[in-house]
This record gives structure tokens, C-alpha cells and sequence, in this order.
């Protein structure tokens, strides 16, 4: 009997396979890990975006990124808005895009000759004021991790070093031993674009971090052959969604806001430091920044602070 033949191929199938599509995306993301030696999560961050862009120009069946002009884009952006999607993750995907597109440009072979975003106005983006804890509500959280359990102990150190540093998530979870010293009190991190930056953290830290790592880590991570401070129960280092469950859990406890998120210890640190009297540029080398104008958003969490700066330093105040 002769073999039976195969069946037609599903049209949703057929739609998923758009090698036009696919190779200058990939090829993109390979010039990102390897050209420009993005971070893992930045990468993860543009693979996603531009998944999500493909799957549009799938929809509306283009044929190659050539078809896809400053219409079409504005049409995606037009979509983005409909789902309700933040400003601020608009915008990472519009700059997602223009990269694409530039990248497309500058070899035209590759699909397209101008970028489609060139002349495209920029989107309107308010910029929202980063949730910080006060004092009290800092005292409560970090008073949750009860008892001398290993988990216990580690969930104190993290959240001690978390709001005495004011480091990211990122580099809180990424943290080796190696980097931390007890003695001088001191974490060396690789922030963003792995700028090196050595911060300083304090007493409470320091003893949280010492009980952690000489009684707490020990037990969970016996056997583990990487050098990660904080490990989860099972002794692998810390995921994102590990530490957010963490946070989150002890934020619950100490009744805090919904609003609480991994992010809200190191906008508290830098709003408390400027609050005291913290000079702007020594909270932005704390915090890794690139720019001042980034962490001058602090500054308006506190208009008390701005002014009584302005009648202590101005000649005429």
C-alpha cells in the first residue's frame, strides 16, 4: 500500500515560518549579543519587543521588512496604545524599533532603504515619579524576617543590603562573594553597560550579611559550585521572579501598598539620602547612573528639601 500523503499544512502553521522576517531579526539580535555586548535582560527585553513586532507584520501579511513603511509602524504603535499597554513600555519598544529599522538602513540589502521611524514624531511620555517607602514604612518592612533559619537570615540580608545600597534587583541577585567585603563595608558591582562602581552599606547590612554568609548560606547552598550570595532554598542563585516573591511577601506582611515592586528599596535609599542633604551626583555614582538628569527625578519627591537648598547656598535667597 502506498504511503498515505501527507496532509495540507495548516494556514497558521504556514504563517509562522516567514524566513523574510525572521533572518534580519535574528540577525539583529546577533549583532546586539555580539557587537554591542548588550546585558542578557536587555536582549531578553528586545527579542520580546520585536517578537511582538513580527507578529504584527504576520498579521497584515508583510512580505519583507521593506513592506513596512512609516504607516505600518504607525499602526503597530496605534495597537500598542488599544492594549493600555505603560508609557514607559511603549517607549522601549519604539527604541527597540528604531534600532531594527537603522540597522535595516544602514544595509539596505537587508530590507529597507529608509528607516521608517526617521521622521515619525516622538511619543508624549510623562514621567512618573519613583514609589519610595518612608522611614516607618522601611522600619516595618525591614523587621519581617523573624528567627534564625537560614531563610530567615537571608531574607534580612537582602532586604538590609537592598535599602543600605540602593542596588538594582539585577545586581542584587547577580551578586558574588567575592565582591562583598565585610571589613571595609563595601560591595563592587558592574551596573549597566558594566560600569564598575564600589558602594558603601552600614552596620545593620554588615551584620545581616555576616550572620547570612557564615550561617545562613552555608546550609542551603552546601554543595553549590557558583559563588552567588543570595541563593534561593534550593541553593541555586536567585531568579527575578525569586526575589519579586520575596519582596513581595514580606512587603505584604508589613502592610505596604500594592504599589510595592523590587525597584521601591532603591528609590527609597536615593529619595532618603537627598531628603538628609545627600549631594546629586554622589546619590547618582551610588545608584550606577549614567546621567544626572536621571537621578535628579528624585528631587521631586521632596520640593522641602529643594527649597531649604536654595535658601541655605543662594547669595540672595
Amino acid at each position: 500500500m502506498s504511503p498515505r500523503a501527507a496532509a495540507p499544512e495548516a494556514p497558521a502553521r504556514r504563517a509562522a515560518r516567514a524566513p523574510a522576517l525572521d533572518g534580519p531579526l535574528e540577525a539583529f539580535l546577533d549583532e546586539l549579543r555580539t557587537g554591542r555586548r548588550l546585558s542578557a535582560n536587555t536582549l531578553d527585553a528586545y527579542a520580546r519587543d520585536l517578537a511582538d513586532y513580527r507578529g504584527f507584520a504576520l498579521t497584515h501579511r508583510l512580505a519583507g521588512w521593506h513592506e513596512a513603511g512609516p504607516t505600518f509602524v504607525d499602526g503597530y504603535f496605534a495597537v500598542l496604545l488599544k492594549r493600555g499597554l505603560a508609557g514607559a513600555t511603549v517607549a522601549r519598544r519604539r527604541s527597540a524599533l528604531r534600532g531594527f529599522h537603522a540597522w535595516l538602513a544602514r544595509g539596505s540589502a537587508r530590507g529597507a532603504e529608509e528607516s521608517p521611524l526617521e521622521n515619525l514624531p516622538p511619543p508624549r511620555r510623562e514621567r512618573k515619579l519613583p514609589f519610595a517607602l518612608s522611614l516607618e514604612e522601611i522600619e516595618r518592612l525591614l523587621a519581617q524576617p523573624q528567627g534564625d533559619g537560614p531563610l530567615a537570615l537571608r531574607d534580612r540580608a537582602l532586604l538590609e543590603l537592598a535599602y543600605a545600597s540602593g542596588l538594582r534587583s539585577s545586581e542584587l541577585r547577580t551578586l558574588p562573594r567575592s565582591r562583598v567585603s565585610l571589613a571595609e563595608r563595601t560591595v563592587l558591582v558592574a551596573g549597566k553597560g558594566n560600569r564598575e562602581r564600589s558602594v558603601p552599606f552600614g552596620r545593620a547590612a554588615a551584620a545581616a550579611l555576616g550572620a547570612w554568609l557564615e550561617r545562613g548560606r552555608p546550609q542551603l547552598a552546601r554543595r553549590a559550585r557558583h559563588d552567588a550570595v543570595f541563593v534561593s532554598a534550593r541553593g541555586v542563585p536567585l531568579g527575578r521572579s525569586g526575589l519579586w516573591k520575596i519582596l513581595r511577601g514580606h512587603a505584604r506582611a508589613a502592610g505596604l501598598s500594592t504599589r510595592f515592586h523590587p525597584h521601591a528599596l532603591r528609590h527609597s535609599f536615593a529619595t532618603h539620602l537627598l531628603e538628609r542633604g545627600a549631594d546629586l551626583r554622589v546619590v547618582q555614582e551610588l545608584l550606577g547612573h549614567a546621567s544626572v538628569s536621571t537621578t535628579a527625578i528624585y528631587t521631586h519627591l521632596d520640593r522641602a528639601y529643594l527649597r531649604e537648598v536654595h535658601r541655605t547656598f543662594h547669595p540672595r535667597a
